[in-house]
């Protein structure tokens, strides 16, 4: 993977960092694996605005992948690495023995030809699905499930990754990507290697159109609007703002809002650092 700086022949291009995509092998989607994407603009059943910068966008279609690996001990070859406007990373397509063809999210150094597979007794390989139980400790994991057979929903964008640190009982000990420290069921999926497209943090967009060409609207800052419209409004010239906080003055930055009788509390051994 590599990132490509362009040359400055306009105002707009001259901070332009842009993705080099060497890491994909087709622009030319599997047309099975399609699904048309509505857009809704921030708005809900009733027409009325309830997400906010929300609209506008070039038009995509959702590819859908397979995020619960569930074909256990099918051989699965990868046929191309691919670009998916839905999700920072990149997703695989890939053909099991029988015919069936899936997307997958990409892990890092996946290459066309390579088999993968899933199951309690395949070797801890990149781009293979293990139960936590059977992974060895230490190892870089990424698509872990939260509960299992839900599919996975940790660690799946570019670059992500959670390490497995210990096992005790029916538990294994996580570090996930925020760096909270918590306990997840061993009977949970993960698959080994971190998720591709890790340079996607490098990219610099250069210009506002190209927020709109991924349907993100203007926002306006707090500071610049007036008392009726935000608690950090008003003021005379810039004497404005206060103490961070958002349109209903619950403060930002720093103040917990995390349920202290959360069911899930127990499991979190570390929080995530501040």
């Amino acid at each position: 993977m590599s990132v490509r700086k362009l040359k400055p022949i306009s105002p707009a291009q001259r901070f332009r960092v842009v993705n080099g995509f060497d890491a994909l092998t087709t622009d030319k989607p599997e047309k099975s694996l399609l699904a048309p994407k509505k857009r809704r603009g921030g708005r809900n059943n009733t027409g009325k605005m309830t997400i906010r910068h929300v609209g506008g966008g070039h038009k995509k279609r959702y590819r859908i992948v397979d995020f619960k690996r569930n074909k256990f001990d099918v051989a699965a070859e990868i046929k191309s690495i691919e670009y998916d406007p839905n999700r920072t990373a990149f997703i695989a397509l890939v053909e099991y023995t029988d015919g069936e063809k899936r997307y997958i999210i990409a892990q890092n150094g996946l290459q066309v030809g390579q088999t993968v597979v899933s199951g309690a007794s395949v070797a801890p390989e990149v781009g293979n699905t293990l139960p936590l139980s059977a992974i060895p400790l230490g190892t870089i994991i990424s698509c872990i499930e939260l509960h299992p057979g839900r599919g996975a929903n940790i660690a799946r964008s570019a670059g992500a990754f959670a390490q497995l640190m210990a096992r005790d009982g029916k538990y294994a000990t996580v570090k996930m990507p925020s760096g909270e420290t918590r306990m997840i069921l061993v009977t949970c999926l993960a698959t080994i290697g971190a998720i591709s497209n890790s340079d996607h943090q490098l990219l610099v967009s250069g210009k506002a159109g190209r927020s709109r060409w991924l349907g993100r609207r203007p926002r306006t800052r707090p500071v610049a609007m007036n008392p009726v419209d935000h608690p950090m409004g008003g003021g005379e010239g810039r004497a404005s703002g206060g103490h961070p906080r958002n349109r209903n003055g619950v403060p930002a930055k720093g103040y917990r809002t995390r349920s202290k009788t959360k069911a899930s509390n127990k499991f979190i051994i570390e929080r995530r650092k501040k």
